[in-house]
């Protein structure tokens, strides 16, 4: 399974910004996608999930502000990030796995792209 990540910049906070995670090779209807994201200095931390059927899992601190989807037929998973912050400044990556949203554990990973908000 490969997740090629796209849609990373720079933005004033207040800002919006969209994410796109395009998945390809052995891929599995069972997989939850989602995002995670490592700001300088820190851990990486689970921001938001998707399951196959739709369903969402956010991280307190993104909810109300990101909303995540995912077009199937595309192999596609998108993450709108709207009334950025600066503390959403960090390195986001796109990943894959059965049990993503319930272990916050992905089996497979994309390049990060990064997320600059200013103040």
């Amino acid at each position: 399974v490969q997740l090629q990540a796209s849609g990373g910049g720079s933005v004033q906070a207040g800002g919006s910004l969209r994410l796109s995670c395009v998945i390809s090779g052995r891929t599995s209807s069972t997989y939850s996608v989602g995002w995670f994201r490592q700001a300088p200095g820190k851990e990486r931390e689970f921001v938001v999930g998707i399951r196959w059927s739709g369903s969402t899992y956010y991280a307190d601190s993104v909810k109300g502000r990101f909303a995540i989807s995912r077009d199937n037929a595309k192999n596609t998973v998108y993450l709108q990030m709207n009334s950025l912050k600066p503390e959403d400044t960090a390195v986001y990556y796109c990943a894959a796995g059965g049990t993503l949203i319930s272990t916050q554990r992905a089996n497979y990973w994309g390049q990060g792209t990064l997320v600059t908000v200013s103040s």
